[in-house]
């Protein structure tokens, strides 16, 4: 440990104020890097009792014309932001900057949420688009928003935080000779939300829900309806999700000592068979402004085991999904398949072909045209 806080103090100056800007702290490296050399399995799974959610806690959520109508409002008062998680590079899709991958010919990520903001605006309903970029990103979807017109009036960015790479050993990981920065997680969506006074503004301003999703899901809209149930339910924070298919490896939701929590499959104590859970977390949520301004969260930094450079780095990330721990949660199944989808998740080149009638579909006429 010596070592490591040498070699964190001679870190160069530029180095330090980049990631000091970013959330970096040189006594969180150092309480996590103390940690290592135990199972990181282990280290990660959950303590206490772990149970499957019960089916009934596992609502659908009515499209009632009541529901539409609380949603309507609720719209129309600016009380809604969304808020995209755009941190992301394309390492399946050539390593570039996901948000301006191409979902459709001349559209990207980035332009099909401008795309639906812009469209609510001209129904007279204003919704702020709040971006996560990392450092990784930042630059060039910054660049992006400035070379479309109306890109100021309509969306921000943020950053989330940095950290350094480890060793297994709890040195610094090293690329020819560089200490190797990464994102530590869209877990730091809160206090990065915070710390842009983003959200402090928007509460101030009468602001109540944020709509939190991530950027590759393009089956994610504003929906009247589910925005009327959540508001309905009284709850805090809203967890969509969808039925569970082979091959997803994410996580869902289970009640943890009695409280619905979102975690990993990861995470699940060895006694817990995750095919108990037959729903999985789409990562998009509605969260009461509010209490995401005030929520105070245990969060767990998660080890990981990244191949970096044809070695083994270790990575402390936080996930978006523990702020369930922190707010009274509730669950919605929300539709995987057809034209109602919410969940339309592009992690390759071959998924864009799946998305591609859904998205056509549903922008025709509504102002989603090519640059």
């Amino acid at each position: 440990m010596s070592s490591l806080a040498e070699e964190i103090s001679s870190l160069e100056p530029a180095l330090r104020e980049r990631l000091e800007s970013r959330g970096f702290r040189d006594e969180t490296l150092l309480a996590l890097a103390s940690t290592l050399g135990g199972d990181p399995v282990a280290r990660n799974r959950l303590r206490g009792v772990v149970e499957p959610v019960p089916e009934s806690r596992l609502a659908l959520p009515v499209d009632t014309r009541e529901a539409r109508a609380l949603g309507r409002r609720e719209l129309e008062s600016g009380r809604v932001a969304a808020c995209v998680l755009a941190g992301g590079m394309a390492t399946r899709m050539g390593g570039v900057v996901k948000a301006l991958v191409e979902v459709l010919p001349g559209v990207t990520f980035l332009d099909a949420r401008l795309a639906e903001v812009r469209a609510l605006r001209a129904q007279g309903v204003e919704v702020p688009l709040w971006l996560m970029t990392s450092e990784a990103t930042n630059r060039a979807i910054g660049r992006a928003l400035g070379e479309r017109p109306d890109s100021s009036s309509l969306a921000r960015t943020f950053e989330q935080f940095s950290s350094l790479r480890l060793e297994p050993s709890g040195r610094l990981f090293r690329i020819a000779g560089e200490p190797s920065p990464y994102a530590t997680g869209h877990g730091d969506l809160v206090d990065a939300l915070r710390a842009s006074g983003l959200l402090r503004a928007f509460v101030a301003g009468g602001g109540r829900h944020v709509w939190i999703s991530n950027l590759d899901n393009v089956g994610v809209t504003v929906d009247e309806a589910l925005l009327g149930h959540h508001v309905a339910s009284g709850a805090k924070l809203t967890a969509e999700l969808v039925e569970r298919r082979p091959g997803d490896s994410g996580g869902g939701p289970v009640l943890l000592d009695g409280r619905p929590i979102i975690t990993e499959l990861f995470r699940l104590p060895r006694e817990l068979d995750s095919a108990q859970i037959p729903v999985f977390n789409t990562n998009s949520f509605l969260v009461d402004a509010v209490a995401l301004e005030a929520a105070q969260v245990s969060w767990t930094y998660l080890e990981v085991h990244k191949d970096v450079d044809g070695r083994v780095a270790v990575q402390f990330e936080r996930l978006l999904g523990e702020l369930t721990t922190a707010l009274d949660t509730r669950f919605v199944r929300v539709p995987r398949d057809g034209l109602a989808s919410r969940f339309l998740p592009v992690k390759t080149a071959r998924d864009l072909g799946h998305v591609e009638a859904v998205l056509r579909a549903r922008w025709v006429g509504d102002g989603l045209t090519p640059r």
